[in-house]
């Protein structure tokens, strides 16, 4: 009685077997079609695919080396600067230094250095240099099997996290060259400045190569303003340059970074809500990335935005607030989950990692604006 069962099952797992079969014959035909072609090719073809072949194993192994090794990356990175010794806002003439016999009071005339310029400077330089720029690598560009890869689960979460981090860069050199770096925005713009602005302004993913022809890698272009920042720095170090260490600047400053935040954290919104897949959300990793990044460039800026505008913030007693907003950027940057989750927020299964980063974004946020009415009294 039982055979008729057995029999049943038996067709079965026969057919599942044919399935899988069929499915990976499929999957390896071109490949044994393109093995038997080669084969059949005289010596010097078969040399110069060899080559081919050879060159792009090696450019995806180095492409993967790349994506996955993330050199020097430390959360607590701010505390290199030892910026709690600063003793004066930038661009404040400093005391001079015990002048030597002959020498004179102004060869010894300092100014204190901005912050601000120098952690962009070294993001800039942690994005290009201590790292390769992956947006902008062939492999990048050509994605899986001409996909992006940012529609894949792979390969895309160190490339969303430099573009986080160059988001904000980009928006802390427009606001050097608006308005920290001219007195009261209505004098002449710091050319350094506005040249480290045009350079992080060039496409994030250009090669060597274009749609219109030659054209100069994004890493290249970025490394100019490294060095227009640190030219800016050096002058501003002689008082040859100019940093409005204001309120009425500083409350600019933040309520452009709480916009920036703001729309980063309705870019999580709209994800979570409407493709909350759990696991199986492609696209989760790199927006998660994205926000990342850019809270871990902007927790650098608004630590040295602390030592910039020092005199402001405790003049009108902000170090407390100040300071917890530093610790939640802190906070935030503990999120680093293996594999992201954007599942449902009511859900027990799949995590929603989404979520939990608006809501960081959103704390966040809410701080910046209680330092701006605070400011604004």
């Amino acid at each position: 009685m039982l055979d008729p069962i057995v029999n049943f099952f038996t067709r079965v797992f026969q057919w599942i077997g044919r399935g899988i079969g069929l499915v990976i014959g499929v999957i390896l035909w071109p490949f044994l079609w393109a093995g038997r072609w080669y084969t059949q090719r005289g010596w010097i073809l078969k040399s110069i695919l060899g080559l081919a072949v050879a060159v792009l194993v090696c450019l995806y192994a180095y492409f993967f080396w790349t994506t996955q090794r993330w050199t020097n990356f430390n959360p607590d990175y701010v505390v290199a600067y030892d910026l709690e010794k600063r003793a004066a806002s930038a661009g404040e003439a400093l005391e001079p230094a015990a002048a030597g016999a002959g020498a004179t009071n102004s060869a010894a005339r300092t100014c204190a250095r901005s912050a601000i310029a120098d952690v962009t400077a070294d993001l800039i330089d942690y994005n290009v240099n201590q790292n390769a720029w992956v947006s902008s690598m062939i492999l990048s560009k050509v994605g899986l099997f001409g996909m992006p890869w940012r529609h894949t689960p792979f390969f895309d979460n160190k490339a969303a996290f430099q573009l986080g981090i160059n988001q904000a860069l980009r928006r802390t050199t427009t606001e050097l060259v608006d308005t920290l770096g001219r007195v009261r925005g209505t004098s002449q713009i710091d050319q350094s400045l506005q040249e480290a602005r045009t350079s992080l302004a060039w496409d994030e993913t250009a090669w060597y190569v274009g749609f219109r022809g030659p054209t100069r890698p994004t890493p290249s272009v970025y490394r100019e303003a490294i060095r227009h920042l640190r030219d800016f720095n050096g002058r501003l170090e002689t008082c040859n340059a100019t940093f409005d260490a204001r309120a009425d600047n500083l409350i600019t400053f933040l309520d452009r970074i709480a916009g920036d935040i703001g729309s980063t954290s309705d870019m999580l919104r709209i994800r979570s809500e409407q493709f909350n897949s759990g696991w199986f959300d492609t696209r989760a990793d790199d927006r998660f990335w994205f926000a990342y990044g850019q809270l871990y460039a902007y927790y650098g800026i608004i630590h040295a935005t602390n030592a910039d505008f020092q005199e402001v913030i405790a003049s009108r007693g902000l170090g407390p607030l100040w300071t917890r907003t530093e610790d939640q950027l802190r906070a935030a940057l503990n999120i680093a989950p293996f594999i992201i989750s954007n599942g449902e927020e009511a859900g027990w299964i799949m995590p929603t990692h989404l979520a939990t980063m608006g809501f960081y974004l959103l704390r966040v946020r809410s701080n910046l604006v209680e330092v701006r009415s605070v400011l604004d009294r």
